[in-house]
């Protein structure tokens, strides 16, 4: 209970005991519900709440003169136990707080929706003077039960003190910040203090119910243990007890057992000793000036979704050269006070770039006056707009250059931090640095260098001893490397790239040349209807009298020609799916393609291209072979060319994003003009029908879920048009198509990859910042920006022969057993009916109409399916006779993914077998060998046999080897029957060729053979938990042979099931026979990230409708039956994982119910956040339609409990294996050797297959050497319980001290040696 609330009831107490006869005014029950609801020590119901009350203005009632004098008899009673009770919590509380400078609630007048106010300030001779005068004329009561229970509460609270002094007698006593005074924490009371400043401004809330509170936080603050002893008489709503429960609860607090007061006393103990750990690392690392963890301030995000969208309409202004109209939008936005919230001093500095460009000073000095109005200040962006304008003005004076670097100074910032830390573009920068040499002639910029300090202790001897490292170079000559160069420059800058389909090999039929010939003609004519639209379009909003602030489309409109909009729309249509698809994804990839080619204008307006290409010529010296030997990283040597090359525009950013809501609205407003503007004659290909112009797309609503949605579908005639045209050529995106030269490394957050195109250091969901934030704030990234340098500097070439083989089956109808999708003319016709038939009876209509859905259902997989591999084989060909390079970035887990999306070696077993090294390295004395296993690892025969045993299995099969390799459509087709068919039959053709050659240890592979690790979530469990059982089941443990752990837990699932068929379990018995590695693998396999009993359920039943002989009607049983028997079995076998993994689900939960998201940072030093939070709903109101947007990233929004908890465990795991995959990929290329991952399965050359096992398995020790589940939980303890808040409430406290104790107690571990994971054969294999 709140020392405020208790003067303010008594104070209202003694006022009423001087008008015993008088009416009693109706006061708040909020002061204290406690002590209004007893009566001669007994709880009164009360029928009616006071908001009830108030609401049928019943302000006052007349009582009768016998009840008014037991009522002050009652109030007396009651006034000695608050009297005892304020006494007990001035002991147990050391508070800075007097009360004479404590002001008193006063009941609220009567009257519906009259407003409290302040009660007079009193000191406490007054207030005792009032007490006593209120107690006059009463007799002394007796003291009741109450009283009792809090003097022996007291008596508890003394002994519970001296047990906690036994067992720590030291205990230092904690500072809370802005008070001189300090308190142990000892059971129920508080270290938390009222400092002098605040108790000046303690707020009372005043409602229009008639009855005032005080703020929740301040009662909070002022007595914890208070508000949770009152919590046990706390009422719900219609004057109910919240459950009995707490009743109990409350009294064991009031009389603890010596078990209890032990166990309390321990746990506090404990705890404190945990908060000052934590606050002994705090100050160590504030004294050794250790940077702050990355965080995303919320509040500054707050605005953030606005303040792009403006700096983006600015931007588009001035790029396109309208300055009078960003001039205008600027000032109307500062004139609107509420929205200057929404500007920062980054908007105000897009204009004075402006100014600066043309030499007006007193232009940006104008807008310096904004900038104060606003209450912002300049920053190091403002500074150099005004030292441009100066290097650009001849007639600038010394003095006028001294004025601004002393105000600059004024103001902590430095003309070095200018230079390191602004975006320069054009020549800026060579016009600041010539205002400053105006009074400083000598001065050089002084540019931070690449250091080696702040590594990792994973990667600190990587960086620090480079002797023996040797970095490969490419085997292409510094000509051929710029001449790849130049031809991707050409792409990039085109945006878009035409290539043939290779169904352009098929004979031109009469109809087809028919159909093209009708296509281009409307093609044609739409081009003119689309131009025409736009124009008036744009006429319409450039004109449009709205509101100054309000944004529109109209810069975005005009930021390309008009016939690239119109280009832009017409492809769209051509790529757009029989079935439609819906506005929101439409509308987004337009908006996208708008951005991207803006973004490539944006650098050459920036003039950026020229110093890319100086940069680029040298950086191949590094990379070709005909040039000298650098002991440099890319990345480093990259830097340190753009050091050299001080002069022009920096390569790195400077462009704004767009917010995910402009993107749509402008891609929102294209599909408009496309639907009401594209026509054609309905009787073109019936020209017996009446002609009249129809919409080529139509808006219609569909449901998604339950959910409905903006649909864009396209007519069935122009879909038919298409269909038969089967058009020769495809356009794409330049980001689409693999690089023809080494990639740009990746140097920081925002630059690296393509040479134009803009791409993401990280994927994240459309709108969400928060991961962007997060890396821009890291301080050494340099691991992991290396390991994707060296992902992406493999070059890569086509396999010629087997990509003839798959286009030949792709365009004679497909193969589905071949995972080669047919043809749609293969597709099930539509069944035709007519609802209205009375021939049919209901039942079998609905069954038609059933039948219909199916098939317009598998109508539209094999569409999808086939236009799939239409763009990995078509671009596959057209890349035949180069070499190309995939350039690659991350998850926010750190999982690496090469850029390109539809062909890359992450693809299915088609597009991994037509990929081939670029560089050949000979086979070597074991080269072969390895290749005739992978061969057999390919087929999945042997999984269970030895290295040694699969040799020999291969060397038994040659024959059908070789047939397979030399008449692999007409011969045996062994192939055909392996796991991975066309990646069997490349590695047969390999096999075959380096058999027949003259030498085949001196035989030039360019073949990549797999090393996949064994079930690789598992292991990372097994070694966190040095699981000896695990460990030994996922092959950390050297074995004679491998151990398979699907077949584990498929065999101990099977002695499961023969028990309960003994005990006559019914489906147990169906089950007999068909339990095996297969159903149980993707439920193994997947429980380790995440799965939950609902989604294997779902996993196995699809594994036993593949199985023919099973019944289907059992399948729904059986899967329910085998899933739980699956989960069993894992938690007999993995106890470790278990463990840890229910430490990691009950430590998100924790985290994310106080309010937080779950953020680690790997062992490489990548920090990564879990973007899950509670979905809410943003209307994008647009011409066509609403958009309803569910957003469940945005940080201004609690976190999703559920996500966060059950995703902690497999995401932290992914980090891991992402981890070990980088530090595999930095050490295999510092030994020379080329690498390629697929998550955890590692591709080398045959010949330097032993030397990537060497390393990948010392780097997996290396890894788990570190005490990551401490460092885990020292991070957690840093983050989320360094600092309480100190207006917390005792519930929040409570909580607050289970997560602090959870997070300190890290599971335990086994006995396992991870040392002998070096020694495992079948670790990876």
């Amino acid at each position: 209970m709140s020392v405020l609330r208790v003067c303010a009831l008594a104070k209202s107490l003694s006022r009423r005991s001087l008008l015993e006869k008088c009416a009693l005014r109706g006061y708040s029950v909020d002061c204290c519900r406690l002590c209004a609801s007893l009566r001669s020590g007994a709880v009164r119901r009360i029928s009616e709440t006071p908001l009830q009350l108030q609401r049928r203005n019943v302000s006052f009632v007349i009582p009768k003169k016998e009840a008014a004098k037991k009522r002050v008899l009652e109030q007396s009673q009651l006034f000695d136990v608050l009297e005892a009770r304020i006494q007990q919590l001035r002991t147990d509380i050391v508070l800075d707080i007097q009360h004479a400078e404590l002001q008193v609630v006063k009941a609220g007048s009567s009257g519906r929706g009259a407003s409290s106010s302040w009660g007079p300030k009193s000191t406490s001779k007054e207030k005792i003077a009032i007490l006593n005068s209120g107690a006059k004329g009463t007799s002394k009561p007796q003291q009741s039960r109450w009283t009792e229970k809090l003097a022996l509460e007291k008596k508890e609270n003394h002994k519970i003190q001296q047990k906690v002094k036994q067992t720590d007698k030291r205990k230092p006593t904690t500072k809370s910040k802005g008070s001189k005074s300090s308190s142990q924490i000892l059971p129920g009371t508080s270290h938390k203090t009222i400092s002098a400043a605040a108790k000046k401004t303690i707020p009372a809330i005043q409602t229009n119910r008639g009855c005032t509170k005080l703020s929740d936080k301040s009662h909070a603050a002022a007595y914890p243990k208070a508000a949770s002893t009152a919590s046990t008489a706390h009422y719900v709503s219609k004057g109910k007890w919240k459950d009995s429960k707490i009743q109990h609860h409350g009294e064991k607090e009031l009389n603890p057992t010596d078990n209890d007061a032990q166990s309390k006393a321990t746990e506090l103990a404990e705890v404190e000793k945990l908060e000052r750990r934590l606050s002994q690392q705090a100050n160590q690392s504030t004294s050794s000036s250790v940077p702050e963890r990355p965080q995303v301030d919320s509040e500054e995000r707050a605005c953030g979704d606005m303040q792009m969208s403006i700096r983006s309409y600015l931007e588009a202004c001035v790029f396109v050269g309208d300055i009078d109209r960003a001039s205008h939008f600027l000032l109307s936005q500062h004139r609107v006070i509420r929205r200057r919230k929404l500007m920062n001093t980054d908007i105000y500095n897009i204009l004075m770039r402006v100014w600066a460009k043309k030499s007006l000073l007193h232009q940006i000095g104008r807008i310096f006056i904004l900038l104060e109005e606003a209450g912002l200040k300049p920053n190091l962006g403002s500074y150099c707009a005004v030292l441009e304008c100066m290097g650009r003005s001849p007639s600038c004076t010394p003095k006028v250059v001294t004025r601004c670097l002393k105000q600059m100074q004024q103001d902590g910032l430095s003309v070095d931090d200018v230079f390191s830390q602004c975006m320069f573009r054009q020549d800026e920068k060579d016009m600041v640095l010539k205002a400053i040499r105006i009074v400083q002639p000598d001065y050089q910029p002084c540019l931070k260098l690449t250091t080696n300090e702040g590594y990792t202790s994973l990667v600190q001897d990587f960086y620090t001893q480079r002797k023996d490292h040797h970095y490969p170079k490419l085997v292409f000559t510094q000509d051929q490397l710029l001449n790849g160069f130049k031809r991707q420059l050409d792409v990039e800058q085109a945006c878009t790239v035409t290539i043939p389909s290779v169904e352009a090999d098929k004979p031109v039929t009469k109809n087809m040349a028919k159909m093209r010939a009708l296509l281009a003609e409307q093609r044609a004519q739409w081009q003119k209807s689309l131009l025409q639209a736009l124009r008036e379009t744009k006429t319409i909003l450039a004109s449009t009298n709205t509101r100054d602030y309000r944004l529109n489309l109209y810069p975005h409109l005009c930021l390309l020609e008009d016939r690239e909009y119109v280009d832009i729309m017409i492809q769209s249509v051509a790529n757009l799916p029989p079935s439609g698809d819906s506005l929101k994804i439409l509308a987004g990839d337009l908006g996208n393609r708008i951005y991207t080619k803006y973004s490539v204008r944006q650098k050459h307006q920036n003039q950026m291209v020229e110093k890319l290409s100086k940069i680029y010529c040298s950086y191949t010296d590094l990379l070709a072979k005909d040039t000298k030997e650098y002991d440099v990283l890319p990345r480093e040597h990259w830097c340190n060319l753009e050091m050299e090359l001080t002069s022009g525009p920096m390569l790195q950013g400077g462009e704004t994003s767009w917010p995910y809501i402009v993107t749509l609205e402008l891609g929102t407003c294209l599909v408009d003009m496309m639907v009401k503007n594209l026509k054609i004659n309905s009787d073109i290909l019936n020209p017996a029908q009446e002609r009249k112009r129809i919409p080529v797309l139509y808006h219609m609503y569909t449901f998604r879920s339950i959910r409905q949605i903006g649909f864009i579908k396209l007519h069935p005639i122009l879909s038919q048009m298409q269909q038969e045209a089967m058009e020769t050529k495809l356009t794409f995106d330049s980001y689409v198509m693999p690089m023809l030269c080494p990639p740009v490394p990746w140097t920081s957050v925002k630059f690296g990859a393509y040479l134009l195109t803009p791409a993401k250091l990280m994927r994240t969901v459309d709108g969400a910042i928060q991961h962007e934030v997060l890396l821009e704030k890291c301080q050494n990234l340099h691991a992991v920006l290396d390991s994707l340098n060296q992902l992406g500097s493999c070059a890569w070439r086509i396999n010629k022969p087997l990509l003839d083989i798959i286009i030949s089956i792709f365009n004679d109808r497909g193969n589905d057993k071949l995972d080669v999708p047919p043809p749609l003319s293969e597709a099930p016709k539509l069944p035709h009916f007519n609802p209205q038939d009375p021939n049919h009876t209901a039942s079998e209509k609905a069954h038609m109409r059933r039948e219909v859905i199916m098939a317009k259902k598998k109508y539209s997989e094999m569409h999808s399916l086939r236009m799939d591999a239409l763009y990995k084989l078509s671009i596959a060909n057209h890349m035949r006779d180069d070499i190309f390079w995939f350039p690659h970035n991350m998850d926010f887990r750190g999982r690496t993914y090469p850029c390109p999306p539809y062909f890359n070696h992450l693809g299915s077993d088609v597009t991994r077998a037509i990929l081939l090294f670029a560089e050949g390295k000979p086979l070597g004395p074991k080269g072969l060998d390895w290749l005739k296993i992978h061969l057999v690892n390919l087929t999945g025969l042997k999984k269970r046999s030895s290295l040694q045993g699969r040799l020999e299995y291969a060397n038994t099969i040659m024959e059908d080897i070789l047939d397979s390799a030399d008449n692999p459509l007409n011969g045996k087709k062994w192939w055909m029957n392996a796991d991975e068919p066309w990646q069997a039959l490349a590695c047969c053709m390999e096999i075959a060729t380096a058999m027949r050659s003259p030498d085949p240890a001196q035989f030039i592979s360019n073949f990549p053979v797999h090393q996949d690790g064994s079930c690789n979530g598992l292991q990372h469990y097994a070694a966190l938990g040095r699981d000896v059982i695990g460990a030994t089941s996922v092959n950390l443990l050297p074995c004679d042979v491998p151990q398979d752990v699907y077949s584990g837990v498929a065999q101990q699932v099977e002695e499961f099931r023969a028990e309960d068929a003994e005990s006559g379990v019914k489906i147990a018995k169906v089950l007999e026979g068909f339990i095996s590695r297969k159903v149980v693998k993707q439920t193994v396999m997947t429980v380790v990230y995440g799965v939950t009993r609902y989604g294997g359920r779902l996993q196995i039943e699809k594994r036993l409708k593949e199985i023919d002989d099973f019944p289907k009607e059992h399948v729904w049983d059986a899967s329910h039956y085998l899933v739980r028997l699956v989960f069993t079995g894992l938690k007999e076998m993995f106890t470790g994982t278990r463990e840890i993994q229910d430490w990691l689900t009950e430590s998100a939960r924790l985290i994310s119910k106080s309010g937080h998201t779950v953020e680690w940072v790997t062992p490489l030093g990548l920090p990564v956040i879990q973007p899950y939070h509670r979905t809410r709903n943003q209307m994008m109101k647009s011409i066509m339609q609403h958009i309803n947007l569910k957003i469940n990233h945005d940080i201004k929004e609690r976190p999703d409990t559920v996500k966060q908890k059950n995703a902690f465990p497999p995401n932290f795991i992914h980090s891991l294996d992402s981890t070990h995959m980088m530090l595999t990929s930095l050490h295999c290329y510092s030994a020379g050797l080329t690498f390629v991952s697929v998550h955890d399965c590692f591709w080398t050359h045959a010949l330097t297959v032993d030397t990537m096992n060497k390393v990948c398995r010392e780097q997996f020790v290396a890894l788990h050497s570190q005490p990551i589940l401490e460092d885990l939980s020292n991070f957690l303890l840093q983050k989320y319980c360094n600092r309480l808040q100190p207006e917390a409430k005792n519930k929040k406290y409570q909580e607050y001290r289970r997560l602090l104790l959870l997070l300190a107690k890290v599971p335990q571990t086994g006995d396992f040696d991870l040392e002998q994971v070096k020694e495992s054969t079948y670790f990876f294999s």
